[in-house]
């Protein structure tokens, strides 16, 4: 069993902030943890549009607060966002979130990322190999 908190994430290696301040994501669960996804909380800042690409992952997106758009740049069609969305990027498409008031979301990814991934210049997260997991008797942290 694994108990986490986002509080106890704070300020760790497991919270990624955009080098442009846009976002924040706080990795609650990484490939290391062995269960086959990675699972985060981002929240990303009013008034921002972010291009993001995961070319190698699945991702879903549940929208806890906040609201905007989602630009599919595949096909042009844009989706309205608010609390209570979700979208799933089940083909890889290369997408834009525009925020008109700030977003949090949660977020699920397969295969899972293992914290060190960065957007490159795409906004593309590369494929890293995920670690054996780690295992501290019955309860993992």
């Amino acid at each position: 069993m694994i108990v986490r908190t986002t509080e106890e994430i704070t300020g760790t290696e497991r919270e990624v902030a955009d080098p442009k301040g846009n976002w924040v994501s706080k990795r609650i669960v990484l490939g290391g943890d062995g269960v086959g996804f990675s699972f985060h909380e981002t929240t990303i800042a009013a008034g921002s549009v972010n291009e993001f690409h995961y070319a190698n992952h699945i991702e879903a997106v549940w929208l806890v607060e906040g609201k905007g758009s989602l630009l599919d740049r595949e096909t042009g069609e844009v989706y309205p966002l608010a609390a209570g969305s979700m979208y799933l990027l089940n083909g890889h498409e290369r997408h834009t979130v525009t925020v008109e008031e700030q977003m949090r979301m949660l977020c699920v990814f397969n295969p899972p990322v293992v914290g060190t991934e960065v957007h490159d210049e795409n906004g593309v997260y590369p494929l890293v190999p995920v670690p054996a997991p780690a295992v501290e008797g019955k309860h993992r942290r």
